[in-house]
């Protein structure tokens, strides 16, 4: 199999540059809406927000990858990260490694990439692996380096990257042209197509012996910011993560290959998805503090702790609407009680509700702008 990097011409990636500037054009409309709804969000609300963001973020970039996170434990690690007052939740230590990794490249989206960078990031994450031969470091190891599927008696190679003893050079020639198409570099780029690149080639290159795929997200993020000048939070893994199979098929294809630009569109359209997911959850965390200004002082025990939890479920919801059966497991009271809080809940103006009888429903009756799509060029 001839992979992109044993190509003569590696890694001078070919793609059409006229079909990606539209999509360029909607991501700076779009980045101006973000920010602009950030600015919003003012004091220790803009913290939580904060925290909100990159704890989601922690937790699906390690979806992508199969590992599931305490998220109590993420966002506890990220305030002490961010020098921020703990809510004394447990550290852990694969939460705190990621946390760490986060806070880090949100803090430094503006220095450039060095090897150093990239090692730190890699001890932060995997600080807790001991079965790893080499943390913090570029892999040594003589086997090949693989991505496979299957029975291990059956197994799918999807892609061989290149040899340990040619990953350091490989590195050289990757950073510098991350640091040349930076916004203040030589040869800059454009912010969607540089990002595009440096995440596929860097996986291309797959350097560690783990934690590549998440690492090569993180430089997807500090790309983007870099362009726009401040870290951008935008949901980029959580919008992945939805999108998992078509991502590792993007990669598979485009791994063979130089030329491009199928790849360049496909991640171009998630970074515009993952924007709008960021404004939608931006307006759902300014509703959901006017809910609780207007609320929290008029909620029992049962029916705070149920708010909780329909507000953990983001902005979606419960899926089909909360019912008396979710009251019931969620508080552990009777269905008497129940009907009483839910229809207390109503009057108050906290929930409403739809359908009658088994199939009501309760929803959190929340004031939120919708996040628009950005229409299409012409």
């Amino acid at each position: 199999m001839r992979w992109n990097w044993n190509q003569p011409d590696w890694p001078n990636f070919v793609y059409d540059s006229a079909a990606i500037e539209p999509l360029e054009r909607r991501f700076l409309l779009s980045s101006g809406e973000v920010l602009g709804a950030v600015r919003h969000v003012t004091g220790d609300e803009r913290d939580r927000l904060r925290i909100e963001l990159l704890s989601e973020e922690a937790m699906r970039t390690s979806a992508i990858e199969g590992e599931v996170l305490d998220r109590a434990s993420v966002q506890s690690s990220l305030r002490r990260q961010f020098g921020l007052t703990a809510d004394g939740a447990p550290s852990k230590p694969r939460e705190q490694g990621v946390a760490e990794m986060m806070v880090d490249v949100y803090s430094t989206y503006a220095a450039p990439l060095t090897h150093d960078t990239l090692s730190r990031w890699h001890g932060m994450l995997l600080a807790h692996d001991w079965g790893l031969e080499t943390i913090g470091a570029y892999r040594r190891h003589a086997d090949a380096m693989q991505i496979v599927s299957g029975r291990i008696d059956r197994q799918t190679v999807h892609f061989e990257a290149p040899p340990s003893a040619q990953v350091q050079g490989e590195m050289d020639v990757f950073v510098d042209w991350f640091n040349r198409t930076a916004p203040d570099g030589p040869t800059p780029l454009p912010a969607l197509t540089r990002a595009a690149l440096g995440h596929l080639w860097f996986e291309s290159i797959h350097p560690f012996e783990d934690g590549n795929g998440r690492l090569g997200r993180a430089l997807a993020e500090k790309s983007l910011a870099q362009n726009i000048g401040q870290p951008s939070l935008i949901a980029l893994a959580y919008t992945i993560e939805r999108d998992r199979k078509a991502y590792y098929d993007q990669l598979e294809t485009h791994q063979k290959t130089l030329d491009v630009t199928g790849w360049l569109i496909w991640f171009a359209e998630i970074v515009l998805k993952a924007q709008q997911v960021t404004l939608t959850r931006v307006a759902f965390f300014i509703a959901k503090a006017k809910f609780y200004d207007q609320f929290r002082d008029r909620l029992n025990e049962r029916q705070a702790k149920v708010i909780e939890r329909m507000f953990r479920e983001g902005p979606d919801g419960f899926k089909g609407g909360l019912s008396a059966e979710n009251y019931i497991a969620i508080t552990g009271t009777s269905r008497a009680t129940t009907t009483r809080d839910l229809q207390d809940l109503v009057e108050m103006g906290a929930l409403s509700r739809t359908g009658d009888r088994r199939h009501t429903r309760y929803w959190l009756a929340l004031s939120q702008p919708k996040s628009r799509e950005v229409p299409p060029d012409r």
